[in-house]
Parts: structure tokens; C-alpha cells; sequence
């Protein structure tokens, strides 16, 4: 049962390590003015086993068990620019990542272009 308890132990362990605001909140990006701060959805699950006892007509008893499994995915981004601080949310994938990215550069391009003619 020790190791059971110690597996039981570190499983935790490294869930929480694995949870906290830096890896929900990725680290700013800059680009042509714009900061981008990815946030991410994460997900996890685990188990653990157990197990003793003796049966005289079979010999002793044993059991231990140990199981997990996650999942991170994006859910939107954070843009901070000249024209204030939005929030994105992300449909699917890193594909819109990248299309959001695309999307806010070209918005303050034209923002920039606009005042300029003026």
C-alpha cells in the first residue's frame, strides 16, 4: 500500500504543478505593435488502484494502479494594441490562432493607413 500511496502522491504532485496561471496564460507576443496573449483550456483526469489480502489456497494478494491522461487546448487570445484590449475566442485549432493574429494586424494597418490620410 506504500507505493500506492507514494504513486498517489506524485500523480498529484505533478498535477499541481501543472496548474497554475502560467500555464493557462501563455507569455506575450509582440508584432508590429500588437501584444497577444494566448489563453489556453486544459483538461485533465487520473485514477489510482489499490489492492491487499491473502488467499491460502491461492498464495498473498497484490494490486497497485496508477493512471491519467490531459488535454490543452487554445481558447482565445488577448490583443492589446493603440486601439485598446479585446479578448478573441478561438473556434478550432491553430489555424484560427493565426487567422485571429492575421485578422488584428491587418485591422490596425487600416486604422494606421486611415489616420494618415486624414
Amino acid at each position: 500500500m506504500d507505493n500506492l500511496e507514494n504513486l498517489f502522491d506524485k500523480a498529484v504532485g505533478e498535477i499541481e504543478r501543472m496548474l497554475n496561471s502560467k500555464t493557462c496564460v501563455g507569455e506575450p507576443i509582440t508584432i508590429d505593435g500588437n501584444t497577444l496573449i494566448p489563453l489556453i483550456n486544459m483538461g485533465f483526469g487520473f485514477g489510482v488502484g489499490g489492492g491487499e489480502g491473502r488467499d491460502e489456497s491461492k498464495g498473498s494478494g497484490k494490486g497497485g494502479g496508477t493512471g491519467g491522461g490531459g488535454g490543452v487546448k487554445p481558447a482565445a487570445v488577448v490583443i492589446i494594441n493603440e486601439a485598446g484590449v479585446r479578448v478573441e475566442p478561438i473556434k478550432s485549432g491553430a489555424t484560427s490562432v493565426l487567422e485571429k493574429v492575421a485578422e488584428s494586424i491587418g485591422k490596425v494597418a487600416s486604422t494606421k493607413e486611415a489616420r494618415k490620410a486624414e
